[in-house]
């Protein structure tokens, strides 16, 4: 279920140093989320250096990220992703990410590599997804 509140990945908490992922981290990478409607979509760039870049409607916005080497035993990987800056304007949800919101969501990732979804908490009551791996583009 997609709800303004997790598509603008603005839920303030205290900021974390984010540090680069290794190269082979799984969340590396282009990936792709669209309305269940087919009216908008995002897109993220999570970078090696711990960046992101992410599109959504009209917004175009930077961020680091910070997200452990690996899995907690439920298979979920926390991530906290600091809003750097961004253009000012309305994301898929018709939001405005505030400067320096830090958002907490936990990742977990479909065997294939190719899919994951973006819960609240460590489980799949409330999560948005899946983001779908963009292939063929670098990063």
């Amino acid at each position: 279920m997609l709800t303004a509140v997790a598509l603008s990945l603005a839920v303030l908490a205290p900021a974390a140093q984010a540090t680069a992922p290794a190269a082979s981290h799984p969340i590396l990478g282009i990936w792709k989320l669209t309305l269940p409607d087919g009216s908008c979509s995002e897109t993220y760039r999570f970078r090696g250096d711990g960046t992101t870049l992410v599109t959504s409607a009209d917004e175009v916005s930077e961020s680091r990220f910070d997200i452990p080497a690996k899995p907690s035993a439920k298979g979920f990987y926390k991530l906290v992703d600091r809003y750097v800056k961004g253009n000012g304007k309305e994301d898929c949800a018709g939001a405005v990410t505030k400067p320096d919101a830090t958002a907490t969501h936990f990742v977990h990732f479909h065997p294939s590599g190719t899919l994951f979804v973006m819960c609240a908490a460590e489980s799949f009551d409330a999560c948005i997804g899946p983001f779908r791996r963009v292939a063929g583009q670098g990063i």
